[in-house]
């Protein structure tokens, strides 16, 4: 049986509260802790279309007081670099490709926010899934995180001095996996994607997880790296027939 983390992205001030709202409710209802990635000092236009909630980090605190966990969503979720990394799930990044030292920067500031603000993360969660072996230099050096919430696998590994817990789809489904993170973004959520999730979490209540705490001592294996290799192959042959 597959264990399912849910995970919620783009959670900053400006944000449609409403459906926020609805999702927290939705959780609530079925017992689901999920993660949260909080953007600590957000400057994506996107966002300017929400309105500012004045109220967003006593809910964030909130949060956090009931067991979800919280997570470092980057520092201003602005793409600056047009590179992949080492989990090009996309070709643009707030990280990979600049020095570590701007890295650093970016990280410092995210949790100096964070810290003001009584967050206490415990994961990473890189916009655009975006990431490279500097940005993981940067978070050594600046923060106690040592999980990742990315990467495609079949469960939780261990790399580079992290634990990355692989995040593999972005809606709720049955994958054929030991662990299963369903990445949802509740601003752009419409009504037939919150009555698809009700619905999968009626069927599969129990089987969903808090996001796991500290390290794991497994490594990748061959069934994880021809899982990613599956994965970005095929990512890549839709790029070229949708011209992107």
């Amino acid at each position: 049986m597959s264990r399912y983390i849910m995970r919620l992205d783009d959670a900053c001030p400006r944000h449609d509260r409403e459906k926020w709202q609805r999702m927290e409710e939705l959780l609530n209802a079925y017992g689901v802790k999920p993660i949260v990635g909080l953007i600590p000092d957000c400057r994506d236009p996107q966002m300017e279309q929400y309105p500012e909630d004045p109220e967003f980090w006593d809910r964030a605190r909130a949060w956090q007081s009931r067991g979800w966990a919280m997570a470092l969503h980057g520092w201003q979720h602005v793409y600056v670099t047009r590179e992949g990394g080492i989990n090009p799930v996309h070709q643009r990044s707030e990280f990979a490709g600049l020095p570590l030292d701007k890295q650093k920067e970016k990280i410092a500031a995210g949790m100096e926010v964070f810290n003001a603000q009584g967050i206490r993360p415990v994961a990473f969660i890189a916009p655009s899934h975006t990431f490279d072996k500097d940005t993981l230099r940067a978070l050594l050096e600046c923060t106690d995180i040592r999980s990742i919430s990315d990467t495609i696998a079949r469960a939780p590994y261990n790399k580079y001095g992290f634990t990355f817990v692989p995040q593999q789809t972005g809606k709720a489904r049955k994958l054929n996996l030991d662990w299963v993170t369903f990445c949802y973004h509740p601003n752009v959520m419409g009504e037939e994607d919150f009555l698809e999730l009700e619905g999968f979490l009626r069927v599969h209540e129990g089987e969903f997880v808090p996001y796991p705490k500290g390290q794991t001592k497994r490594r990748e294996d061959v069934g994880d790296k021809l899982l990613r290799l599956g994965y970005f192959t095929m990512r890549h042959i839709r790029r070229k027939l949708s011209g992107k």
